[in-house]
């Protein structure tokens, strides 16, 4: 079984293809799994070594306790350091691009690239979060009605995406799964001031129908990272736009990794 004990901390799950080319390793967002990148893996997977895993609280990872965004971070780099992989290539997904960001800032030299999904380095603020830890906190006292499901699905998914498929899975995420999730992005403090110490290239992809991550905040980070290599838009797009515009976002993140992957074995 794939899984990794860090000690003194989680177990993680997590899927490795194997392979020799430059590592992509791929973070998932809030309530999501592993398994929300299979788009992405049928693209490269031919000629990456990709790697997908179960961040704390989420899949199959097992955890004890509270923990932060800085933790997940810690647990990336300690997968990296497990398979051997010393310099990678990182997309992040909203909850991953947040802990990608933090990641980056600590160990700046592991990273080949940064591909920012969905993804922002502000936190939830004033009437945005307590809408949303009223949602929560009904949703661990009363259970995954429909009407919370549904919200997931207009919050997270868009056309095209399996939304059976994820709704079973945040139909069995335990209340303990909900509330250590949820205390890492309530925690999460704004790092935007810190954007220009972020020394890996960065591409940023957002889409313009995301109702989870506002535009604006998306579009900072590739203003205010120095190595920036763009901002990609898609017209349509919701948050888990990798799954409902897959064709759009691989082209593009090909481009992104051909070219920093150009770039690290030329060094």
């Amino acid at each position: 079984m794939p899984e990794l004990s860090i000690p003194n901390g989680p177990t993680l799950y997590f899927e490795d293809t194997g392979g020799s080319g430059l590592p992509i390793i791929f973070s998932h967002g809030l309530f999501m799994s592993r398994d929300m990148f299979g788009p992405q893996l049928e693209e490269f997977a031919s000629d990456h070594r990709c790697i997908v895993w179960d961040e704390r609280a989420h899949g199959k990872t097992r955890w004890e306790g509270e923990f932060t965004y800085y933790d997940s971070a810690d647990d990336l780099i300690a997968l990296a350091d497990a398979l051997g992989i010393d310099k990678f290539i990182h997309f992040g997904f909203s909850q991953g691009g947040l802990l990608a960001l933090r990641a980056a800032l600590k160990y700046p030299e592991r990273f080949a690239g940064l591909i920012q999904c969905s993804t922002q380095a502000g936190g939830l603020a004033g009437e945005e979060e307590q809408a949303f830890r009223k949602i929560v906190a009904d949703w661990i006292d009363e259970g995954p009605t429909a009407e919370r499901l549904d919200f997931l699905v207009s919050l997270i998914l868009g056309p095209g995406a399996d939304e059976q498929f994820w709704r079973e899975y945040w139909s069995v995420l335990t209340p303990k799964q909900l509330e250590d999730a949820t205390f890492a992005l309530y925690d999460a403090q704004s790092i935007e001031d810190r954007l220009g110490e972020i020394v890996p290239p960065t591409l940023v992809i957002h889409g313009l129908a995301d109702v989870s991550t506002p535009l604006e905040r998306g579009t900072r980070v590739a203003e205010l990272v120095p190595d920036s290599r763009g901002l990609h838009l898609v017209e349509n797009g919701p948050h888990a736009l990798n799954l409902t515009h897959a064709d759009e976002v691989n082209r593009v993140v090909r481009r992104f990794v051909d070219e920093v992957t150009t770039e690290t074995e030329g060094q």
